[in-house]
Order: C-alpha cells, then structure tokens, then sequence
C-alpha cells in the first residue's frame, strides 16, 4: 500500500510541476510580448540601445568588453551600439585612469535625460492603456501580479533603475 501512495504522490508532484512549468512558458512569453508591445506603441529606442544606456546607468563607467560580456554579445558588436550612442551624444568614451590604454563608457546627461524621457512615454502610454482596458479590479490584480514578480526579480537579483513605484511598493 505504501509504494502506491507513493507513487500516486510523485504523480501529483509531476502534475504540479508540469503546471508551474506552463505557468512560467506562459509568464515568459506574455511579458516577452508586453515589454516589446510597450516599447513598439511609446516609440522608444531599439531594445540593445535601451539595454545598454540602462545598464551603463546602473553599472557606471564601464569598458566595452565589460558590456559585450553583460549583453552576450561580441565586443564588435557592442562597439557598433556604443559608437551609435556616442554619435547621438548619449554615451562618452573616456581614457581609463588605470589604464591609459582602454577607454570607458560613461552615461551623459543627455543620455540620462533620454532614459528619463523613454520610461516617462512608456509610463504615459501604458497609464493610458491601464485606464481605457482595464477595470479597478483587474488592475488590482496586476498590481498583485507585480509584487509577486518583483519577488522573483529580487530573488533573481535584477534591480530596478525605476524611480517611485507608489503603491505598488511593497
């Protein structure tokens, strides 16, 4: 008797496990969608240039290499990003102090103000969306939803560089 709850216990536990396998499928793919859905219809940079500003931003001065590495790209291809930012005047390249050799990547202030400024026209348009799709109920529900996201964000070690999450804070 014994081996067959055991048996009927690991089939539960296939089963759960199974669910929070499509569970997650599911979570990757609709925040995958929604991420590229925001940024399509606020009309912000291209996903490598956003990425790379943001993590400059966070990270602080850093060498190319140490970007590629970040990104999982090629040194070349990330030299091809930064030179698109430097040419917009988003990013700089200054000598590094401990090695005159190298240069670093530093966030400009114009570069920071159009961080600023993508993430306030992404706020803007998914407030909008918030306002005219969804009730005060499911937005409870999202707001729910990105606690619990935030927790597993957290856990993950992926901060924030968002300022004033209001009451979604937890």
């Amino acid at each position: 008797m014994k081996m067959a709850v055991d048996h009927d216990v690991q089939q539960r536990s296939k089963a759960a496990e199974n669910e929070v396998m499509l569970l997650a499928e599911s979570i990757r793919d609709v925040v995958g969608r929604f991420v590229r859905s925001v940024r399509e219809h606020s009309g912000t940079r291209s996903t490598a240039q956003n990425e790379t500003l943001a993590y400059v931003e966070r990270s602080g001065p850093v060498s190319i290499s140490a970007l590629a590495g970040s990104r999982g790209v090629t040194h070349r291809t990330m030299r091809l990003i930064v030179m698109k930012l430097v040419d917009a005047g988003l990013l700089s390249l200054m000598r590094d102090a401990e090695d005159g050799r190298a240069y670093l990547v530093h966030l400009t202030h114009t570069g920071r103000a159009q961080l600023r400024k993508d993430r306030k026209a992404r706020t803007h348009w998914l407030t909008a969306e918030l306002l005219s799709k969804t009730s005060d109920d499911e937005r409870k529900v999202l707001g729910d939803a990105v606690h619990v996201l935030g927790k597993i964000a957290r856990i993950s070690g992926v901060k924030s560089t968002d300022v004033g999450h209001g009451s979604l804070s937890r």
